[in-house]
């Protein structure tokens, strides 16, 4: 059996990373995204990541400490580095090539992000994490993954969560909710689904880009949607 897709974008929340931890990185999490990423590689296929830093700094963190929106986004776009910085090592232990590049210009630690050279990285069988979001302020991290995948030529965009696809209402409050196998992009934005901001269906449908809404903490479930296994939900 082979891949269905060659080349594709894991979007991984920075809370998919807590587990059953409060804050920070659960190493055993870490360790199973590592072994399952390495996998996937090691199969042929171009992989890049987009990582968030909800486990590190929210938001909600910067509202109450009074800390101005813009300050609040480059400090979670510091956090999106620790935890690309915590997979690269992971993933290296499981011997495969991997690059970090960032959209802020901290040479110290990350690439700076150029198109070109992230496709030559991934030509070469390299993993590319994409950390730092875009660079700027006021965009989420699902803006960025929908920006990184559309440069790169991505097939797909594969938006892991903790949930195994998108509801018509939360799962957790309601247990009659349903779950969508397919949806367009405009019934995302006319519901006001939780998958992805307004911003991000809006570059995934300008550009043809679908999406697969799974949850990653059910394993092998990386393996199953690359595969093209009927997991989650699809957004085209």
């Amino acid at each position: 059996m082979t891949p269905r897709y060659q080349r594709v974008l894991l979007k991984i929340s920075g809370e998919a990373l807590l587990g059953e931890q409060p804050f920070g990185i659960d190493p055993k999490v870490l360790n199973r995204l590592a072994t399952e990423l390495s996998e996937v590689a090691k199969a042929g296929v171009q992989l890049a990541v987009v990582v968030g830093g909800g486990n590190i700094f929210r938001g909600k963190q910067a509202k109450d400490l009074n800390i101005d929106q813009a300050t609040g986004d480059y400090m979670g776009m510091l956090a999106t580095l620790m935890n690309a910085l915590a997979l690269q090592v992971a993933l290296e232990k499981q011997d495969v090539e991997v690059r970090v590049m960032s959209g802020l210009n901290i040479r110290a630690i990350a690439e700076p992000y150029i198109r070109r050279r992230a496709v030559r990285h991934l030509e070469k069988g390299r993993i590319v994490i994409f950390a730092a979001g875009t660079g700027n302020p006021y965009f989420t991290t699902d803006t960025a993954a929908a920006l990184r995948a559309a440069e790169i030529g991505a097939e797909i965009i594969l938006k892991a969560t903790k949930v195994d696809g998108v509801y018509e209402k939360d799962p957790v409050k309601f247990k009659d909710a349903k779950r969508y196998e397919r949806l367009s992009y405009i019934e995302i934005l006319q519901k006001q689904l939780k998958v992805m901001d307004a911003t991000a269906v809006s570059l995934c449908m300008d550009n043809h880009l679908p999406i697969i809404v799974f949850n990653i903490m059910t394993p092998g479930n990386i393996k199953k949607v690359i595969w093209g296994e009927p997991v989650g939900t699809m957004v085209c």
